[in-house]
């Protein structure tokens, strides 16, 4: 064995590329060991790259390993590009979550948008049309210098990418906290639509078979951002903008033409997008899988800058390209349909049966490495964690409306905060139609829901999770998250069939961090069990802290359901005046980490609202009865902020008023956030709650919709007021940005 190198055994440059890359002496020594000797340049930033814990997941394999991942609904799970679901009549769905964190910080346009291409790539790899994108966002403390221009960039970069490459974005959350004032989170979800026998995957085979490279050329935007991903930031960050990448929707569009054209012929063998560590990620994980071997010649890359080194070329993470493996003798067939949608092809190298990457630049093998320790014998740690401890259940009693304050009043405050208002600025930027199938989009229902071309059928999809509940509690939020996807997805009137996941940490290294990532998993295990919701792909996000900060955990979930009619896609707005009011579900005034709590009395303390996992699966299945059925006029699942705050959000959405028989003054019953619950409007009333007392489902009227205004008991607000301070707040706060 190898013995361990000392520092001071290290010549300055290795010592060099060792604190760039994120590389600790103890993986150099691996690396020695392997080697056999001291490694070039190209080499190290090869294994830094692949060992980054972006691409490896060495803090996290161990407990990725615990998650769900199978069921009669999945045809394929975690470890190929994306995930992919069985919908009926021969298709799939094919889905995946994927953050671009640090680079949106950077750079907040190039970074948001440029995440949004590389989860489309993802999805059409696997040989699925994307159908539709969905986001999740997470950014500062309004008051932050930076918010309002990290705001900004992120929501027109989503948008200047999705709408020019012609894939809708159809739903998406955007929320507020102190605690993302260093390190924001853009986390981009795409959905695509596949012939379930004609999925696509990254395993090489077959000696002497061709490395085809197509797309945009190399240059030298985005080297080392796999492991700038994989680092803690701190003041200089910005110094690390030539780390991110910059994006070309156009040729993105042209790029997933031609792939699935090329993918309608008998060439491919298999294919593999260039993302984090670019040509070094595709070429090894492609032999990998396949127990090969490759060997590149580098100068056939195509190139922007000639001049590129080894290390450049292989590290580069420039945008819209591909890796393909073909058949023996397709070369010209494929050459042909890349040259018809104007995009650069070159033959770059061929499979062995070595086991070895070796790539040649200029006449000169700069690297010559077993491909094995790349990906399989990469390290893997079990790093020791302490459990969140767990935070007292808090008493709605002990925190009373306000002397001078009625429930009405407090809505009025809560309903134009950061974390509550209209989020229109931001969802009128996206296209939410392009593609004509989109049957519900951001503003009409709690999921998007796109139809399947040529059916009746429809894809519902939502994003989702409750940072504060993670940070208190994070095996109660990460089954929150998993819950509140589900309960978004019945919502709609669709079964809910798998998740995605993009699992939002700071440093692992740091025990209580990794005892977070650990209490996360647990939830999201647990309920993806109780649920029948497996994981079928997902992403990791470390080392999201600045200067020693941490993010709250952030254990984002992206839920995909089928809808077998989507013309009975379910809306939250009121329709009609005289339809009853019926809430679903358990109210025990659960008041810990609540939006009331923060907004009202200044505190997030207290433990999270319970999950109830017999409790979502049974009320979510009796409504999606009602849906299917037609007994219900509109849904709206209890999330943040409250009963009240979601029957102000129908009333909103519908510009329609309701009157409240309750006038209790209660503050866990207006603002509590319990779980498992749902506002349902029925105009046969009694054919509801005879199926609710069949099904077992607790329910409560609550009132009347009619009317201009919200009413509880005497008191009112006409709606149209509601919506003047609903819709008020974020493009107020963005116009002040262009006053700075």
């Amino acid at each position: 064995m190898t013995a361990q190198p000392q520092k001071s055994d290290i010549n300055p440059e290795i010592a060099r590329l060792i604190a760039e890359h994120n590389m600790t002496h103890d993986e150099y020594g691996i690396l020695l060991g392997i080697l056999g000797r001291e490694p070039t340049e190209a080499e190290f930033g090869v294994v830094a790259a692949m060992w980054s814990e972006h691409c490896s997941y060495k803090s996290t394999r161990v407990w990725l390993k615990t998650l769900p991942t199978t069921g009669k609904q999945v045809i394929m799970g975690p470890g190929e590009n994306a995930g992919v679901i069985d919908i009926g009549d021969g298709q799939a769905a094919v889905f995946k979550m994927e953050s671009h964190n640090h680079p949106s910080f950077i750079e907040p346009y190039q970074g948001a948008a440029t995440g949004v291409g590389g989860i489309l790539r993802d999805v059409f790899t696997m040989g699925a049309r994307p159908i539709a994108s969905l986001n999740s966002l997470r950014f500062g403390d309004p008051s932050h210098p930076k918010t309002r221009s990290l705001l900004a960039g992120v929501v027109a970069g989503i948008g200047g990418y999705g709408n020019c490459v012609g894939v809708p974005t159809v739903s998406g959350e955007t929320t507020f906290h102190k605690s993302y004032n260093g390190n924001i989170l853009v986390n981009a979800m795409t959905v695509g639509l596949a012939q379930a026998d004609r999925i696509f995957t990254s395993k090489a085979t077959g000696v002497g078979n061709a490395i085809v490279y197509v797309g945009s050329k190399t240059g030298r935007d985005g080297i080392k951002g796999a492991t700038m991903a994989s680092g803690e930031f701190n003041e200089a960050a910005e110094s690390q903008r030539p780390t991110v990448q910059v994006g070309d929707p156009f040729t993105e569009k042209l790029l997933i033409e031609a792939c699935l054209e090329m993918m309608e012929t008998e060439a491919v063998v298999a294919i593999q997008d260039m993302g984090a560590a670019g040509l070094t990620s595709s070429a090894v994980e492609m032999a990998s899988k396949g127990g090969l071997g490759i060997e590149l010649d580098l100068d056939k890359v195509p190139l922007r800058a000639p001049e590129m080194s080894a290390y450049e070329i292989m590290l580069s993470e420039s945008q819209e390209r591909m890796l393909f493996v073909l058949k023996p003798g397709h070369e010209e067939e494929a050459a042909a349909i890349f040259s018809k949608w104007e995009l650069d092809f070159s033959v770059i190298g061929k499979l062995t049966d070595t086991g070895r990457l070796v790539c040649q630049r200029g006449g000169r093998v700069e690297i010559d490495i077993k491909v094995d320790p790349l990906v399989e014998s990469s390290p893997v740690y079990n790093r020791p964690y302490e459990l969140t401890l767990p935070q007292p259940i808090l008493k709605a009693e002990d925190y009373p409306i306000p002397d001078g304050e009625t429930p009405l009043s407090i809505l009025k405050k809560m309903i134009g905060t950061a974390d509550l208002c209209s989020r229109r600025w931001i969802w009128e930027q996206y296209d939410c139609h392009v593609g004509a199938n989109t049957a519900q989009a951001s503003g009409g229902g709690d999921a998007g829901v796109v139809r399947v071309h040529g059916t009746n059928k429809g894809l519902a999809m939502s994003v989702d999770c409750t940072p504060r509940y993670c940070g208190a509690d994070p095996a109660v939020g990460g089954a929150q998250a998993v819950a509140e996807t589900f309960r978004n997805i019945c919502a709609v009137g669709a079964k809910p069939l798998a998740v995605t996941d993009n699992m939002n940490f700071g440093n692992p290294e740091k025990p209580h961090i990794m005892g977070q990532f650990v209490g996360a998993i647990e939830g999201i295990r647990d309920a993806c069990v109780a649920l029948d919701y497996p994981v079928v792909s997902g992403n990791c996000s470390l080392y999201n802290e600045t200067d020693g900060q941490p993010i709250l955990p952030t254990p984002a979930i992206g839920g995909v359901g089928l809808l077998e009619d989507v013309t009975k896609a379910m809306s939250f707005n009121f329709k009609a005046d005289g339809e009853t009011i019926i809430l679903i579900g358990e109210s025990k005034g659960a008041i810990g980490q609540s939006l009331y709590l923060r907004d009202v009395y200044a505190k997030e303390e207290g433990a999270p609202p319970p999950v109830h996992l017999i409790a979502e699966r049974r009320n979510g299945k009796f409504i999606r009865q009602m849906i299917n059925d037609r007994q219900i006029t509109a849904c709206h699942d209890v999330s943040d902020g409250g009963l009240l705050v979601a029957l102000g959000e129908m009333a909103l959405a519908g510009k329609r008023g309701c009157q409240i028989d309750s006038v209790t003054q209660d503050s866990g019953f207006w603002f509590g956030e319990d779980q498992a619950r749902y506002i349902i409007t029925a105009s046969d009333v009694d054919a509801v709650i005879s199926a609710a007392k069949e099904a077992g489902v607790p329910y409560m009227i609550l009132g009347l919709t009619g009317g201009d205004s919200l009413c509880l008991g005497e008191e009112c607000v006409k709606v149209e007021w509601l919506a003047d301070i609903h819709e008020s707040w974020m493009p107020s706060y963005m116009e002040d940005a262009t006053r700075e």
